[in-house]
């Protein structure tokens, strides 16, 4: 049984860390909206650079790699922040943090001491490529292939939807090392593959309906040999690094970004209401309107309860898979709630170009597919309900995943 440590690592001054992150938002985020929304075609390049200096893709990286070791709920802060701001700079960070989940939890101890310092450094910036076009969410039914050859692997294939694919120098990939038939659950192996290896093709940049500036796109794998140094875990670990990983990081940092959303949708809403004449006072005097924005109040008030608890709950060590599941499902679904009530209340005043809410609508549907569907949480729910209990992730990888020293390999 593990122990607990006499000397629990002292509670973050998150209040001192979202000073911060919204100070940096200000200054360095909102002022890159303009261009980046008049820019769609273009990937920014500046502000992950920013990102990383100041330490952001390391928050969640044990000190004795050099990260900030600051845990989820710091991680949760960071991304609503930025998203607030713009969800395309909460989805840049956010997408950062789901490989460095693989490194910290399957990594080698070669591979943590080689990538955890240059990722917490921001020296490296690693993507996660899992997702198909073919098989979406259904990761067992992926195409993309590895083979071995000699001492090494060849991979063949195609992912799509990857982000930060035009600017991460390494690319972790889950590829099919045996048929799904013969191997099961066991038929996937994850992968470290550079951004240099022959063979390896990053598409060019196509712009999507929101989240402009943010990259994710297609990597294409012609024969990209790779060293069995380049796996992560063991082979046929593939499945499970792909689903904790999402259940961990994607899903409480896809919820972060849609509670950043939210957080701005209803200040823009509160700021026209207030500001436009209506019948000798503003709309915001109507009590039907007062009512719809209450509306929106209450929903971002549990939102924000619902992913601020799950992180708290996964640095803690406590299993709290559900609770993660829940806070992706109800943020996104909430987010959408309030974001269409925001549309209605501002009339045609929310179609113009050149109106923020325009972009956090089209920003706010890019939240749902990612990590699973809404569909796909709540069978993920019920399957809690009924049968044998499906595997904890945060329970099973607690050691590696709490922040404070509950357990004894804990860092």
């Amino acid at each position: 049984m593990p122990t607990t440590s006499s000397a629990p690592d002292p509670t973050p001054d998150y209040d001192a860390l979202v000073q911060h992150f919204d100070e940096f938002a200000a200054e360095e985020v909102a002022p890159r909206v303009s261009h980046m929304e008049s820019s769609p075609h273009t990937v920014e390049r500046e502000l992950p650079r920013l990102m990383a200096e100041q330490g952001w893709f390391g928050v969640t990286v044990p000190r004795q790699y050099g990260g900030m070791h600051a845990g989820h709920l710091a991680k949760t802060l960071v991304i609503q922040s930025m998203a607030r701001a713009s969800g395309a700079a909460g989805a840049l960070l956010q997408a950062s943090q789901l490989p460095v989940s693989m490194i910290i939890h399957f990594g080698s101890d070669e591979q943590k001491a080689l990538l955890l310092p240059q990722i917490a450094s921001g020296d490296t910036l690693l993507s996660i490529a899992v997702t198909e076009d073919k098989a979406g969410s259904h990761v067992l039914g992926m195409e993309t292939t590895a083979r071995r050859n000699g001492s090494d692997w060849i991979i063949d294939g195609s992912k799509a939807h990857i982000g930060n694919s035009h600017i991460a120098n390494v690319h972790c990939v889950v590829a099919r090392t045996a048929p799904a038939d013969e191997a099961g659950s066991r038929s996937l192996t994850a992968f470290l593959v550079e951004e240099d290896r022959k063979g390896l093709t990053v598409e060019r940049h196509r712009p999507a309906l929101g989240l402009h500036g943010f990259s994710f796109g297609q990597l294409t794998f012609d024969g990209v040999r790779i060293p069995e140094a380049n796996v992560i875990g063991e082979v046929g670990d593939g499945k499970d690094i792909a689903y904790s990983s999402s259940i961990l990081y994607g899903r409480p940092n896809l919820a972060a970004v849609a509670l950043g959303i939210h957080e701005a949708t209803l200040a823009c809403t509160t700021t026209f209401l207030s500001e436009r004449e209506r019948y000798g006072g503003t709309l915001s005097d109507l009590p039907v309107l007062r009512d719809r924005v209450a509306d929106m109040k209450s929903r971002l008030m549990a939102a924000r309860a619902l992913a601020h608890q799950a992180a708290v709950m996964l640095d803690h060590g406590q299993s709290c898979d559900g609770e993660l599941i829940n806070s992706k499902l109800l943020n996104d679904e909430w987010a959408v709630e309030s974001g269409q009530t925001a549309m209605r209340l501002h009339g045609a005043h929310a179609l113009r170009g050149d109106y923020p809410l325009q972009r956090l609508w089209r920003d706010l549907q890019h939240m749902n597919a990612p990590a699973g569907t809404g569909e796909v949480q709540r069978q993920r729910l019920a399957e809690t309900e009924f049968g044998p209990p499906p595997v904890q992730w945060s329970e099973r990888l607690a050691a590696k995943t709490s922040l404070f020293r509950l357990t004894s390999t804990a860092s």
